[in-house]
């Protein structure tokens, strides 16, 4: 983080206050001799002067580090949050502003802020999504096709490369996957109280697989791989060939590949059921042949031992009546008969893919359901 000088905070704090301001020192705050081992980073006391009347404020700012703060953006949601609440509540001490600093040290005033916004560059392109859909309807596959799922797949191959050592930021990965309100536990909240086979008590029983798969990844740490972390057809825009662009990277610059390899791959097998009911033709070979390439070209025969959550969590996006409300039924039951077979299995079979959603699978969905979950 740059340093800050008397000049840069002076200047904000006129910005700040609307006025001439004079700033006659700051200095670390308080810290010694606490008991307290840990904190999240060190407040600068600033003295000045407005208006003839010596006042006191104090920044503080939040270093990188474990419990959710390893990136920047965490730390501006706990900074643009604390900005309000603060505020809100009888006796706490007062916020002035929240800010930001730009890299030469100067300071921004984001305190009026009401809403963020990205600003992103204009893609050409139609949504992958479209191929699957002329598969699923035609079922007639083409040599694009082919060349298309390739060159996602080798896309995925060339960024997995990146590879990252901080064992706290897969942990968070992983915790996130299951925990986090984008993710598992979040969309099963999303679920409506109950929806004909899809039960409280059968969401709450993928939620325990989930936290056991959680422990059974801890340890895995040196898989942290760059990722894009949304990685679906409605994320990637063709133009002619296998000439394509990717959108809303989302969730982190890091994570565990198999969340990558299972979100696009995942939706073969959608596509694919909400055509015939089972995992068959064209879509189940474009499914194959994206596993046996990833696999064959990273050499990662280890993620079939990882991917499992991976593929429930988009299994609860796909079967959600919230995301897909007029998504056939029968199709719904097959994609939870899928999430309990892969959860129940130690390692993912590409052999065995199309028995994850028939009688094994649904006989693990009738007895789970049986039992109320």
């Amino acid at each position: 983080m740059p340093q800050l000088s008397r000049e840069t905070i002076e200047a904000y704090l006129r910005a700040v206050l609307g006025g001439p301001v004079q700033v006659l020192g700051a200095s670390p705050l308080g810290g010694a001799g606490s008991i307290k081992g840990y904190g999240y980073g060190v407040p600068l006391l600033v003295e000045y002067e407005e208006e003839g009347c010596r006042k006191r404020a104090v920044l503080e700012t939040m270093s990188p580090g474990p419990f959710g703060h390893e990136h920047m953006a965490d730390r501006a949601q706990v900074q643009l949050w604390a900005h309000r609440a603060f505020n809100a509540l009888p006796r706490h001490v007062r916020s002035l502003d929240v800010g930001a600093i730009r890299p030469d040290g100067t300071l921004l005033s984001l305190g009026e802020v009401e809403e963020l916004f990205v600003l992103t560059e204009f893609a050409e392109g139609r949504g992958y999504f479209e191929d699957l859909s002329r598969l699923r309807d035609t079922g007639d596959m083409v040599e694009q096709d082919l060349a298309r799922a390739d060159a996602l797949c080798d896309y995925l191959v060339e960024i997995h490369k990146a590879r990252r050592d901080e064992p706290g930021l897969y942990r968070r990965r992983i915790r996130e996957l299951v925990g986090h309100g984008e993710c598992a536990m979040g969309l099963a909240d999303s679920y409506p109280e109950r929806h004909g086979f899809i039960t409280p008590a059968l969401l709450e029983a993928i939620e325990h697989h989930l936290v056991s798969w959680r422990w059974w990844l801890r340890g895995r740490e040196g898989r942290l791989r760059q990722v894009h972390g949304d990685f679906h057809p409605w994320n990637l825009l063709f133009r002619e060939g296998a000439d394509f662009t990717v959108l809303d990277r989302s969730r982190g610059e890091w994570g565990e590949p198999a969340d990558d390899v299972a979100c696009l791959s995942m939706n073969y097998l959608f596509f694919s059921l909400q055509r015939s009911g089972r995992a068959d033709g064209p879509l189940l070979v474009l499914f194959r042949r994206f596993w046996e390439r990833y696999i064959d070209l990273s050499g990662d025969a280890e993620i079939l031992e990882v991917c499992a959550p991976f593929f429930a969590f988009r299994g609860l996006v796909m079967a959600s009546p919230l995301w897909y409300p007029g998504l056939d039924e029968a199709v719904r039951k097959r994609i939870f008969a899928f999430i309990l077979s892969v959860l129940d299995a130690p390692r993912f079979d590409l052999d065995k893919v199309e028995g994850y959603f028939d009688e094994d699978g649904l006989r693990r969905l009738d007895h789970r359901t049986s039992l109320g979950g």
